[in-house]
């Protein structure tokens, strides 16, 4: 028996079933074939945008590390060029006898070193009272020293309140050791 004689459709009918089926079967292969497959793409879209900036963010890193590791590389030749028994506290204390203002020293405080990789940081902060413009020049011409590798954290400069010719300077100074 064949399928069309069991049905009795007329030829209009038979259209009608036809348009019906092929809508279906477009339908179908829509919902399940291309917007799935257009919804990936999208999703692929983003996800290689994504990665790209992930990409130049690395690149971006990697250049930054390398100039630190180049800086690092640096402070070691230093750090290997100083005398053995350097410290940042006598080095600190015998430029202030070359510039004069050791007598204004009020306080020196060492402080704890601070791990790094493979050197340690060690400050020392100082507050002279009493200083002029030209002793603390230079007193910091001789103390930021490269070649030592001693340099200013932090420094704060106020007029003195008796004498406004006079400085008060408070000032952290730091350097890297082994």
């Amino acid at each position: 028996m064949d399928f069309r004689t069991r049905l009795k459709l007329t030829k209009h009918e038979r259209y009608y079933v036809a348009t019906g089926a092929v809508l279906v079967i477009l339908i179908i292969i829509l919902q399940f074939v291309l917007f799935p497959f257009l919804g990936e793409k999208k999703k692929v879209r983003r996800s290689i945008q994504a990665n790209e900036q992930a990409l130049r963010e690395l690149i971006s890193l990697s250049s930054e590390y390398m100039a630190l590791k180049e800086n690092s590389i640096d402070i070691e030749k230093a750090i290997a060029g100083r005398p053995g028994n350097f410290t940042l506290f006598s080095f600190l204390e015998k430029q202030a006898g070359r510039s004069g203002v050791k007598p204004n020293i009020k306080y020196m405080k060492p402080s704890t070193s601070i791990n790094r990789e493979s050197y340690n940081e060690s400050t020392v902060e100082m507050k002279l009272e009493n200083v002029t413009l030209e002793q603390l020049v230079e007193y910091l011409y001789l103390v930021e020293s490269p070649e030592n590798l001693v340099g200013i954290k932090r420094i704060s400069i106020k007029q003195s309140r008796g004498s406004p010719e006079y400085l008060t300077v408070l000032m952290q100074l730091i350097t890297y050791i082994k």
